[in-house]
């Protein structure tokens, strides 16, 4: 592997240059109109243009990336995250044209991508999942027999696709007859498949993934846990590891079906099996992320390994150069992600940032994709830095985080930093005691 194209932007083009650097591997750069003048298109060892900012004419034109590839003799090609990065066609395409695609087999893609196909899987291989339907529901009557046979709540889940716009929950009949047309309609716009399930929707639970690693030669391992509870429409907004909440029994056994689900799939490469907690430590498969997470550098800081080393060596054929016994928790790690929004409401500020200034602190790593005199744009999402903090224990942590957003200087627009402030002052957060209600939670009561 000589020279690698990024086939993404901001601050994850940047992360991926930074390991290709310190390996000896060139990378190639593609940018749009909006993007000429950040830093990933400076520090790539060659960069190529692919067209104006809106993503279907830029990131997601995939003749337009495999051309770059081929002009600047690239011989691998990263897809980061978002984006094209779990495209199955995409990935299949980048290995007919005899390029190596750094992530899993296409076809394990595919699979992962259909959550009821992947929900199939997973109950075949032994791995927990949540009460639900076996199949696809056709008609609104279909949805309601189903959630009348497990019980309400349910989730009325896209099979194609997740986030808030795949899902809803649904209390009552009523209210599940009310979502079924709109949300197949979103299902239908947003992933090109209006294939709906049905599943029991679990009570405040916990959302805590497990980061896998699979070599092309049969060996998995977990890298543990990362916690990803605080979240607000189902986009995370600050992770840690290790969980809070689990005990030293209940992670083994969730780090040990992340390793069964991955192995019934054949993994090869990065990725993340992510599973939903209930209050009595009961877990349940989630999904399966083909692809390096927003996330991973809370892994990286707790265990001491490099996410983006691994997947270059597996590409290469490798064999991954690390025991499971090897890998521990050597400390304890939270991100913060930092978004161009208002901190009350959650609305996105676009915007020049007329100042950046990023705390240069011990154990704090600025992951950015930004400077001083960048303008942030309506066309890509808007998070423009993550702040990662370690410490010999949680307590540790928690306090570097807060130093590191009170150091953290934005001016011209404005971020979360101030919520983000907040949420490490809380003090059920301090006492590692929240769910994925928890930013809901905060908000009623601000409202009483």
């Amino acid at each position: 592997m000589r020279k690698v194209l990024i086939a993404n932007r901001g601050e994850i083009a940047r992360r991926i240059i930074r390991t290709c650097r310190a390996e000896g591997v060139a990378t190639v750069a593609v940018y749009s109109d909006a993007d000429s003048e950040l830093p990933f298109v400076k520090e790539a060892d060659e960069a190529v243009h692919i067209g104006p900012p809106p993503v279907p004419h830029s990131y997601l034109n995939v003749e337009a990336i495999i051309r770059a590839a081929k002009d600047t003799g690239a011989d691998a090609i990263h897809p980061g995250y978002g984006l094209l990065s779990e495209n199955e066609a995409f990935a299949r395409r980048v290995q007919e044209e005899g390029i190596v695609f750094i992530g899993p087999a296409p076809e394990v893609i595919g699979q992962m991508g259909d959550k009821l196909t992947a929900r199939r899987i997973m109950q075949q291989a032994g791995v927990p999942v949540v009460p639900g339907g076996e199949d696809s529901v056709e008609t609104v009557d279909e949805a309601a027999d189903v959630a009348a046979s497990i019980g309400y709540p349910v989730m009325l889940k896209a099979s194609a696709g997740g986030g808030g716009i795949g899902m809803q929950i649904c209390r009552d009949e009523a209210s599940l007859r009310q979502a079924y047309q709109s949300l197949r309609g979103r299902a239908k716009a947003y992933f090109g498949n209006d294939a709906m399930y049905v599943e029991k929707y679990v009570e405040r639970p916990r959302h805590i993934e497990v980061q896998i690693a699979g070599d092309q030669h049969g060996t998995v391992l977990h890298l543990l846990e990362r916690e990803c509870s605080i979240q607000r429409r189902h986009q995370k907004v600050l992770e840690e590891s290790p969980s809070p909440f689990l005990d030293p029994e209940t992670r083994e056994q969730l780090c040990q079906s992340a390793v069964l689900a991955a192995k019934a799939v054949s993994y090869t490469g990065v990725g993340t099996v992510e599973f939903i907690v209930d209050e009595s430590k009961q877990f349940y498969f989630l999904e399966m992320n083909t692809r390096l997470q927003v996330e991973h550098p809370v892994t990286e800081e707790m265990t001491g390994l490099d996410l983006v080393s691994m997947q270059l060596s597996i590409a290469r054929g490798e064999r991954l150069g690390v025991k499971q016994e090897e890998i521990k928790a050597q400390r304890h790690a939270i991100e913060l992600r930092v978004y161009a929004e208002d901190p009350v409401s959650f609305l996105p500020s676009p915007g020049t940032i007329s100042l950046y200034q990023p705390p240069a602190m011990e154990h704090v790593r600025i992951d950015d994709g930004v400077q001083s005199g960048t303008q942030v744009t309506p066309f890509y999402d808007p998070m423009i830095a993550k702040v990662i903090v370690s410490g010999a224990t949680r307590d540790e942590a928690v306090e570097r985080g807060i130093a590191a957003m009170q150091n953290f200087q934005i001016a011209g627009i404005k971020t979360n930093i101030p919520f983000l402030l907040e949420v490490l002052s809380d003090g059920r957060f301090r006492q590692g005691q929240y769910t994925t209600w928890f930013i809901q939670e905060r908000a009623a009561q601000s409202n009483n």
